[in-house]
């Protein structure tokens, strides 16, 4: 890993492979790394996310997942970023301070989400008592109001987070308010802070609003194409960078209008990449085969597209 690079780009929200009975698969890891880099050019992840399963998963399992993708993206990967959110605050600086001695790159953090009364103050107090748990490496806020219900616009957390935490670094915006990324985008008129984008299917609008990267599930098997769109965004090739989004979306509407949530994101990636990704923990239950058939036909009829899958 590189701390000393600036973490831009794609960032791949990474999947947890379970077994059969529901146990994490370290023993894929490496075989994980391995595709995203040489298959898909990515070379950042984001470990124990929404798509990770992150909060579905025990501290212990938390922490073997961190280590492993920290151990086998050694020299491979630009940066591994372990999210250590959790709904204890006790908790959440005890996988900080773990993330920090086992070498991660950066650390991330979402708003608790059972109790809704949260001013920003109180949340920006939260996220500084994480981040002091691991001041030497970046801190990014993971903003995702429509799960965690917490609807503080980022833009009204900025100059606290500024000021309050040192190792401050960035955010993960998966919110489709652009109205309030913009704010941020303006806040950030000298690149302080990395703004990465997480609402995948409209990457192309965040970039022309100033994100400097994005994270998100896709870009573990469509991160050629959106690298593809980035390249062709920043050498101002805008109809080329449409062309590249709107193949992205094709593919995207189709599984959301099936219902695209964690499971089916698990079969996606394990038919596309072939590394088993396993079933979903309870209480999410695995995607139908006649979801996977659709998505295979899907996959077919857009193979002009969306080549660089293959």
């Amino acid at each position: 890993m590189s701390p000393q690079k600036k973490l831009e780009g794609l960032v791949a929200a990474t999947i947890t492979p379970m077994t059969q009975d529901g146990e994490i698969n370290l023993s894929v890891i490496g075989q994980y790394v391995d595709y995203l880099i040489n298959k898909q050019g990515v070379r950042n992840v984001f470990v124990n996310g929404t798509t990770g399963e992150g909060l579905s998963l025990s501290i212990q399992e938390r922490k073997q997942l961190a280590e492993e993708w920290v151990t086998r993206g050694k020299d491979k990967l630009d940066h591994v970023i372990v999210h250590v959110g959790a709904l204890s605050l006790p908790e959440a600086k005890g996988l900080a301070r773990h993330a920090a001695e086992i070498g991660a790159d950066g650390i991330a953090v979402i708003a608790p989400s059972f109790f809704k009364q949260v001013n920003k103050d109180a949340l920006v107090a939260f996220l500084r008592d994480i981040a002091a748990e691991a001041p030497d490496i970046p801190f990014y806020y993971y903003h995702i109001p429509h799960l965690t219900g917490i609807n503080i616009c980022v833009e009204e957390l900025l100059d606290g987070m500024i000021q309050q935490i040192p190792s401050f670094a960035g955010v993960k915006f998966s919110s489709t308010d652009l109205l309030d990324f913009g704010r941020c985008t303006k806040k950030n008129d000298k690149g302080q802070f990395a703004l990465l984008y997480g609402v995948d299917e409209q990457l192309l609008c965040a970039l022309a609003m100033g994100a400097t990267g994005a994270v998100g599930s896709t870009y573990n098997y469509l991160g050629k194409i959106n690298n593809l769109m980035l390249e062709a965004f920043a050498s101002g090739d805008l109809h080329s960078a449409q062309k590249y989004q709107f193949c992205v979306q094709e593919f995207l509407g189709f599984v959301i209008a099936q219902g695209f949530g964690v499971p089916q994101i698990k079969a996606v990636m394990s038919l596309i990449s072939g590394i088993p990704m396993g079933p979903p923990r309870l209480p999410l239950s695995s995607a139908s085969e006649e979801f996977v058939l659709k998505v295979k036909a899907k996959l077919e009829s857009l193979k002009n597209c969306l080549y660089t899958l293959h």
